[in-house]
């Protein structure tokens, strides 16, 4: 296993939005998620979770409703909504083109320049 990494800034939003367009999901299971996917190498603190849940909800990307959690409490689930399909792949189409642009400069070579 891995060390943990540190969250890239700016990325938390795709995180959440890719994480609940695989099923709704209740704030403490999407980090729980997050951590699964990333097989433990990210870890989402819950300070910054529910502000970017509220916020996404604001914008329209994501709805939630009240549910029954696995241990009979009752808890809000997040899904996402049309408008959050299509913020993930403008906000997934950006990350690997800035990742395409990052990986070229970190394969340059004194010749290249």
């Amino acid at each position: 296993m891995g060390k943990q990494l540190d969250l890239v800034q700016g990325t938390l939003d795709m995180l959440i939005l890719k994480t609940v367009s695989l099923g709704a999901l209740h704030g403490y299971g999407i980090l729980l998620r997050i951590q699964q996917i990333s097989k433990e190498r990210l870890e989402i603190q819950q300070g910054s979770l529910y502000p970017a849940l509220y916020r996404l909800e604001h914008k329209g990307w994501i709805a939630s409703e009240w549910g029954e959690s696995e241990n009979k409490r009752k808890a809000k689930y997040y899904r996402l909504t049309a408008a959050g399909r299509r913020q993930l792949q403008t906000e997934a189409a950006e990350w690997n083109r800035m990742a395409e642009v990052i990986a070229g400069i970190l394969r340059a070579t004194p010749e290249q320049v």
